[in-house]
């Protein structure tokens, strides 16, 4: 059983800006702290322009984790980076704008850290055909992929669907919830997934569902947004709730936190567990493990290597691009055992999971 209702966020525009170095403060999910100095260095490798998708590094999810594999091609390729920092409610021209700024620098490869740098690496990369992009769950709008862009995809929902298992063999209420940041094909595909791992365990449990902006980006940064999404549906009798809504995941973790002993949430694209408070810790049962970090790198090494990745590429589970932690030991043996043989069977084709809801 699904239940769908949506709720609204405001958004907030802000200072967009380039940064060869540090940013805000705060803690992220493997990149090091939002304040480090990840692009430090005199490196004769590729010199990366890395342009984050909205909340910045420091998210403690999707950015952090593009940031995770920057910092392994500063340590293992010699590269040298910039970073160029994107904020809620900007114009499509700022991203183009970016791009080029960074294209203009010398920069190669140019990441977009999201699809919404789709549309705008495919109006700037023609006017730099020496550079390559890539875009992580990049789309081309015109069905004809640029020969210097890749675009970097994921099974997010095979993923999903492991949460899914997670999530049904946990809840003792029967009702699970999803808390989405925007309402987009690709985070429908985290829904879409999610839900059928649910079903795959029993039909009889209630799967809520909400979306905390339609559109707007900002969705993706509005941990208030987040809480209050998350809240209703503890408050309505769920007991396990999965987000995919980037920074304002903070919000879902908090909201399990008020919900009280024996609620739990669900992190995403990175471990979240290791990042989260003390006190919203023993509320994480686990995080779909989506490897932006991997794609990341391997778009930098692919250069070093002279052989630059392009058009699409896909990361699912049978190439680890995707998966589900264990930190906290909240997933018992016989849990584990369950998801697993779920992944196998999906490695090998005897279950197709849904990429739409």
């Amino acid at each position: 059983m699904r239940r769908l209702t949506k709720i609204g966020a405001a958004s907030a525009v802000l200072v967009v800006a380039l940064a060869g170095c540090a940013q805000d403060e705060g803690s992220n999910g493997g990149g090091g702290s939002a304040s480090e100095d990840l692009c430090a260095g005199d490196g004769d490798g590729p010199k990366v322009g890395l342009a984050y998708d909205v909340g910045g590094r420091g998210d403690q999810s999707f950015n952090d984790a593009a940031a995770a594999g920057m910092k392994e091609a500063v340590d293992e390729l010699d590269a040298t980076c910039t970073e160029a920092e994107a904020q809620d409610g900007e114009a499509e021209s700022a991203r183009e704008d970016r791009l080029r700024t960074l294209a203009d620098e010398g920069h190669n490869p140019i990441v977009g850290v999201g699809f919404a740098y789709s549309e705008a690496a495919n109006a700037v990369a023609p006017d730099y055909p020496e550079v390559n992009f890539a875009v992580i769950d990049g789309f081309d709008p015109d069905d004809e992929p640029n020969d210097n862009v890749a675009y970097l995809g994921f099974a997010e929902n095979e993923g999903s669907f492991l949460v899914g298992v997670a999530a049904a063999l946990t809840t003792e209420a029967d009702h699970v919830g999803f808390v989405g940041g925007v309402n987009t094909p690709l985070i429908q595909k985290f829904e879409a997934g999610y839900v059928a791992g649910v079903e795959a365990v029993s039909k009889d449990i209630t799967v809520d569902v909400q979306y905390i902006e339609e559109s707007d980006l900002a969705g993706f940064n509005d941990p208030a947004g987040g809480k209050a999404a998350a809240t209703a549906m503890y408050d309505g009798g769920a007991d396990v709730v999965y987000h995919a809504a980037g920074g304002s995941g903070a919000g879902v973790f908090d909201a399990a936190v008020e919900a009280g002993d024996g609620m739990w949430a669900i992190g995403v694209d990175s471990d979240q567990y290791l990042t989260a408070s003390a006190d919203a810790q023993p509320h994480i049962l686990t995080s779909m493990l989506k490897r932006v970090d991997t794609a990341t790198f391997n778009m930098v090494q692919s250069i070093a290597d002279e052989e630059p990745l392009v058009s699409y590429q896909t990361y699912d589970l049978a190439a680890d691009g995707v998966g589900y932690s264990t930190s906290g030991d909240f997933l018992d043996e016989d849990t584990i055992g369950q998801i697993d043989d779920y992944a196998d069977q999906i490695k090998s084709g005897d279950i197709e999971v849904p990429d739409t809801p």
